[in-house]
């Protein structure tokens, strides 16, 4: 789980990995025989028999630097990514950090470069809001409005979602599947563990080789394993859908 890959000074929410850290955790992935996909992918091949090796990529909240900055490693590297992008924040900023420093978002036109990079676009929701806290109707349109947004922009069907700040309760996961999504990402969702809560690890600027090893081997001991045989999302365009 990655946030912002920028050069930065401020960091008080340790969001923002710099493009030089990043580039060597990816080349610590590539060294050890692993590859970075997306995390649609990753069910696919993992459904096949085919998931050795593959390591689950995502970037929350949708930052602009997504493109100028982790595409381009990422490519470098041999590896995709999923981008979980606020389509109800389009050019705008990260203002949910009280705290700052300001990051600017993902417009239209960066989100299709996503698309255009070979990157998988998932819905965040509309404005990263806290889930298990929302009305239902809020529910609804941050899940189920978010992905019709998304699916206008790219063309595509959009089959993950992550919920913001990693919360989710039974509640918020009945919503995400019912508003069509194949798969959810979480951080730590204990029993919720399944493919509309998948667990994740985060990473950030201190993950030096060491820790990325050790969180490799903690990560399965931390956190409930994902129950065998997930149904495999279908990649596909919306062409003619209707959505």
């Amino acid at each position: 789980m990655y946030h912002s890959v920028a050069e930065h000074t401020e960091d008080p929410y340790n969001v923002t990995v710099s493009p030089g850290r990043l580039d060597r955790q990816l080349r610590w992935l590539r060294r050890r025989g692993l590859r970075g996909v997306g995390v649609g992918e990753l069910l696919r091949e993992r459904a096949a028999g085919r998931g050795a090796g593959l390591v689950g990529l995502t970037f929350d909240d949708g930052y602009a630097d997504f493109i100028g900055e982790a595409v381009p490693l990422l490519r470098r590297h041999g590896c995709t990514a999923t981008v979980f992008v606020l389509p109800g924040r389009l050019g705008g900023d990260n203002e949910w950090d009280p705290l700052g420093p300001r990051k600017p978002l993902l417009t239209e036109a960066g989100i299709r470069a996503a698309v255009g990079a070979g990157m998988e676009v998932g819905s965040h929701g509309l404005l990263h809001l806290d889930l298990t806290a929302a009305d239902d109707e809020t529910l609804r349109r941050e899940t189920e409005g978010s992905r019709v947004v998304l699916e206008e922009i790219t063309g595509r069907r959009v089959e993950g979602f992550c919920y913001p700040y990693g919360t989710a309760d039974h509640r918020a996961v009945r919503a995400v599947r019912a508003a069509g999504y194949t798969y959810a990402c979480a951080i730590d969702p204990g029993p919720l563990t399944g493919l509309h809560a998948l667990p994740r690890v985060h990473i950030g600027e201190k993950d030096t080789s060491p820790r990325l090893y050790a969180k490799r081997l903690l990560h399965p001991l931390r956190r409930r394993a994902l129950p065998s045989g997930p149904t495999a999302p279908a990649a596909g365009s919306l062409t003619g859908a209707g959505r």
